[in-house]
């Protein structure tokens, strides 16, 4: 069974009690991060920290707290050697291929750069981080040789201008001169046993890590400082745990709980952090109290699953 820690970057999981009374997780004080490495971090950020990193936890299921810290996976998973291939649950694809480089809404593609990372799979995704405007940022090219394969929640067809939308098992896409139409292979219309029958053919390791940010799910499910997603907690685990009987799960981290104070370092950055957070999150008419009530019993579901 793999141990599981919390990298206690903003105290979301201190207050789960149940949790840590069932898990007994071991806490790692990363507090001092939290306001240089929220969002995103610079490099000499990113080497304070991955000096802080244990390496001989890396085989860990590892709650990082808030969303905003997703890009901290980035380093978890370069931690790894061997052969592995990448599954990601999530609201958005992080894929972005703009700076900053180190951040939450461009890990993936950092990720990607490792040779040791056979494929990427990105569940879930249904933001508009995949619309027709936005994802000329995104790193389209991942897409070629079926090296990443996105497969949405829901989302309506996506088009795309100047750019090469390479062939992909995971879209369809409609050319025309200038112009692309990617039509999404939604995960709301399939059977999810026999979507996973197929997926696991073309998953060319037998090890896996998984990243879960929670804020794919419902809101009756999760409530994040982001969009709501659109998973049902019951599909969710039975995914989860169809990977784990089918591949060597080698670590797995966790997302998408919420931060009770927020700290930035810098008045540029807390304004450009403010402005990227959506302003309808879904947290945001909800008490703390109701917030940990419910991200609490995702969380001890997930590793019930898990574990």
């Amino acid at each position: 069974m793999l141990p599981i820690r919390v990298l206690n970057f903003d105290d979301s999981l201190s207050l789960q009690h149940e949790l840590i009374t069932r898990f007994n997780p071991v806490f790692t004080d990363l507090r001092e991060f939290s306001p240089y490495c929220r969002q995103w971090m610079n490099m000499a950020t990113l080497r304070r920290l991955k000096s802080a990193l244990d390496p001989t936890l890396k085989n860990s299921i590892t709650f990082l707290g808030s969303g905003d810290f997703h890009h901290i996976s980035s380093l978890l998973i370069e931690q790894f050697s061997d052969p592995i291939s990448l599954i990601v649950f999530d609201h958005h694809p992080d894929w972005d291929i703009l700076p900053p480089k180190y951040g939450c809404g461009s890990w993936v593609t950092q990720v990607l750069k490792m040779p040791n990372l056979q494929k990427v799979v990105l569940l879930g995704v249904s933001s508009h981080d995949i619309s027709t405007f936005a994802i000329h940022t995104g790193n389209l090219k991942a897409l070629e040789n079926n090296r990443v394969e996105i497969y949405p929640y829901q989302h309506p067809p996506t088009k795309v201008v100047f750019r090469k939308v390479p062939d992909n098992c995971s879209i369809e896409v409609k050319r025309d001169f200038l112009l692309s139409e990617i039509r999404w292979r939604e995960l709301k219309k399939r059977n999810l046993s026999e979507f996973f029958a197929l997926l696991k053919e073309r998953i060319p390791t037998k090890q896996i890590y998984i990243s879960i940010d929670k804020d794919c799910l419902h809101p009756d499910y999760a409530l994040t400082n982001w969009e709501k997603g659109y998973f049902k907690l019951d599909e969710l685990l039975l995914l989860l745990k169809m990977f784990k009987d089918n591949f060597s799960l080698v670590g797995v981290d966790i997302t998408g709980d919420y931060s009770p104070i927020v700290k930035i370092h810098g008045r540029l950055k807390a304004k450009l952090a403010a402005w990227d957070h959506p302003q309808d999150y879904t947290a945001r008419s909800h008490t703390i109290y109701d917030i940990g009530l419910i991200n609490e019993s995702t969380n001890i579901k997930i590793l019930e699953t898990l574990t």
